[in-house]
């Protein structure tokens, strides 16, 4: 028993002098946990700045922008949106680096971390390798007969179709007025303004719009007087004159007495039976989002009887429910209101 004792004492001494040995050569090297400093901050992580626009500040007042980029996005949109807003706010080549990365989201921020560290030296070149990277976002350019593709829609007002054709003008920078005011001559419906530039035909877009200003206002007139509910007129009641009560007794037994033979008078139809009987004439149709369909032109849209009856073909954008549809032209455009499926039918190539 003692021999254990004296072994277990000597384990516990040996074991004692490592750790010493241990404590002395940590200490030595100056890698102690008892001298590390608990105020010391952790390293920062690598960022693709360069370090002269790390060290600079970016003011307090600034706002970070609103537009937002996820890498999905068209990159030349994302650029211009960021310098109109910085525009307005201003700062330095440094400050819109750092403002610039704050707009980037999901896979953009992943593709700017990957970035070499202390590789972007100033916002030119950042805005290059953005654009490098995301260099297949972009969209087609638009060419000038793409103006041919914009007509009105049936139920659109003049005012939105002048609108929607002036904003088409701006992207594919047309230039020749001729050809701009004869293009939108051929898009507009049949009505008043119609036959105006027929008869007097514009040289130019911008003598279009003073022209199309007169019956935009009669327009709106007539449409806010179609929805303004008409006030009906009063009646008047008039007062019954006194009658005694054995004249009236009188008068209706004279009335019993001799009433013509009336003729019995159907009953009215009942609201569910009509309903059922509509509804059995009515062929169901459903259709999913994507598909092509027709559409049934509208009168208006007819130029002869042997115009076609349908028109199209559109895509499907949209199932709202109670057989309405939303639709859209195979360019991407948007139909202005939804259809039913009535006036729909399947589009077979």
């Amino acid at each position: 028993m003692q021999v254990d004792l004296d072994a277990s004492e000597a384990r516990n001494e040996e074991l004692q002098r490592v750790n010493e040995e241990l404590r002395r050569n940590i200490r030595n090297r100056g890698g102690g946990p008892d001298e590390m400093d608990p105020l010391t901050p952790p390293r920062e992580p690598s960022t693709p700045f360069s370090q002269e626009i790390l060290d600079a500040a970016v003011p307090n007042t600034f706002t970070g922008p609103k537009a937002i980029f996820t890498g999905r996005e068209d990159p030349e949109a994302h650029l211009s949106a960021f310098h109109t807003q910085m525009v307005l706010v201003g700062g330095t080549d440094a400050a819109k680096c750092k403002l610039f990365m704050s707009t980037l989201t999901g896979d953009a921020m992943d593709w700017f971390i990957s970035l070499p560290d202390a590789h972007i030296t100033s916002f030119r070149q950042l805005s290059r390798l953005f654009m490098e990277q995301y260099l297949a976002n972009r969209p087609p350019p638009p060419e000038s007969y793409d103006l041919f593709g914009v007509r009105q829609y049936q139920g659109e007002s003049l005012k939105e179709y002048l609108n929607r054709f002036g904003a088409q003008v701006v992207k594919v920078g047309a230039t020749e007025q001729s050809m701009i005011a004869s293009t939108f001559r051929r898009g507009v419906c049949p009505g008043p303004f119609h036959e105006s530039i027929t008869q007097r035909r514009p040289r130019s877009f911008a003598e279009i719009r003073r022209r199309a200003v007169e019956h935009i206002a009669s327009e709106e007139e007539v449409y806010l007087k179609r929805i303004s509910a008409v006030p009906t007129r009063p009646r008047t009641q008039a007062r019954a004159p006194p009658v005694r009560v054995n004249e009236t007794t009188t008068e209706r037994r004279k009335t019993d007495r001799r009433r013509p033979y009336e003729a019995r008078k159907p009953l009215p139809r009942e609201p569910a039976r009509v309903e059922r009987q509509y509804s059995s004439k009515v062929k169901p149709r459903q259709f999913q989002v994507g598909d092509l369909v027709m559409r049934k032109a509208h009168p208006y849209e007819l130029e002869n009887k042997l115009s076609p009856k349908w028109t199209g073909p559109f895509r499907v954008t949209e199932a709202k429910g109670n057989g309405s549809y939303n639709l859209e032209t195979l360019d991407g455009a948007p139909i202005p209101r939804s259809w039913n499926a009535v006036n729909l039918k399947f589009y077979f190539s």
